[in-house]
């Protein structure tokens, strides 16, 4: 316990001066909760490898002609993208540390064919990298016909209330 008091003070003191040289002003509480969540996202020990599916059928509320990013009464891009979203958010879930969740950052996919109304579209993720907060995902979502849409996702690591408390 005594080490870990003085290696967070070392931190403190060192985020201390830069915070100092790059604003003029401290706000000792947020440097405080910033190394407490660093440190417990960093002990966390989030493996590669971790895989959720995400299952949806398709019906009028998802069609592209609802969401308005098309005309036809197939699967939506958007409502793909969500459901692949989704499916790389609950791979992780559990393995969180308390008051942390994820946030999507970045999905790079492609859209290779449509669905029709009353078929089963499951979207899974697989865990490919974590890089401190940064957690990327293959996506791939498929319907009773094969593949429809893959591609990557990146989603960040963020405490809850520190992420939502940004938007006052």
């Amino acid at each position: 316990m005594k080490c870990e008091f003085v290696f967070l003070l070392y931190i403190f003191c060192d985020f201390d001066e830069r915070v100092k040289d790059e604003c003029g002003k401290i706000d000792l509480y947020d440097i405080r909760y910033s190394v407490t969540f660093a440190f417990r996202i960093k002990n966390s020990m989030m493996e590669t490898g971790l895989t959720y599916t995400s299952t949806v059928v398709v019906s009028k509320e998802n069609v592209a002609a609802t969401m308005g990013s098309g005309d036809l009464n197939v699967f939506a891009t958007p409502a793909m993208v969500a459901l692949m979203e989704n499916a790389a958010m609950s791979a992780v879930a559990d393995e969180l540390p308390e008051g942390s969740t994820t946030v999507g950052a970045m999905m790079n996919t492609t859209h290779i064919k449509p669905s029709a109304v009353g078929d089963t579209v499951s979207a899974t993720a697989v865990l490919k990298e974590v890089e401190g907060r940064k957690l990327t995902f293959e996506v791939r979502a498929q319907d009773s016909k094969g593949v429809i849409g893959e591609g990557t996702h990146v989603r960040y690591i963020v405490d809850k209330e520190k992420f939502m408390s940004k938007l006052s």
